[in-house]
Parts: structure tokens; C-alpha cells; sequence
């Protein structure tokens, strides 16, 4: 990149670092998310609530329903949808 390029481009330079960071706080989420081990662990701390009184029944089976849909997608540990191909 030349010096004038790189002058013209420098007050775009926070929103660049911007958008990397969402960038990658958003692969990150999508990486937990689909990790099992973090949906077993919000299903355990979310039987806690039920028991201790924290939610109701409909809150419970609501919240439940939407984890095991997580465990059964297709995004896992990568953040990436399978497509179908060899790993």
C-alpha cells in the first residue's frame, strides 16, 4: 500500500478495527453455541432454575426446546453450516 493510499484509508481505520472485533466476538458466539458441551451446561444450569423455583414450567420446556435444537443443528465447533462434504 503506498504512503497516499495509506493516508487517504487512515480515518477509516477505527471502523476497520470495528468490524474485525464484531467479526470475531460473532465467530466466537457461534463457536460456543454449538459447542455440546456449552448446551449441556446451560440445560444443567437451567434444570437448577426450574428447580429452584427461579423459572416456571413454560419458561423451562421454552428455553429447553431452543438447547436441544442446538444440539441437534449442524454447527458445531466450527461456526461453519456442514455442507454436505468430507471433513
Amino acid at each position: 500500500m503506498g504512503l497516499v493510499s495509506g493516508l487517504l484509508l487512515l480515518p477509516l481505520a477505527p471502523v476497520r478495527g470495528t468490524l474485525w472485533v464484531a467479526d470475531h466476538l460473532l465467530r466466537e458466539a457461534e463457536r460456543q453455541s454449538g459447542d455440546p458441551r456449552a448446551v449441556q451446561a446451560r440445560l444443567a444450569a437451567l434444570n437448577r432454575a426450574l428447580e429452584e423455583g427461579a423459572i416456571d414450567e413454560a419458561a423451562f420446556e421454552e428455553e429447553e426446546e431452543r438447547l436441544l435444537a442446538r444440539l441437534d443443528s449442524p454447527v458445531r465447533y466450527t461456526g461453519h453450516r456442514d455442507r454436505g462434504g468430507a471433513s
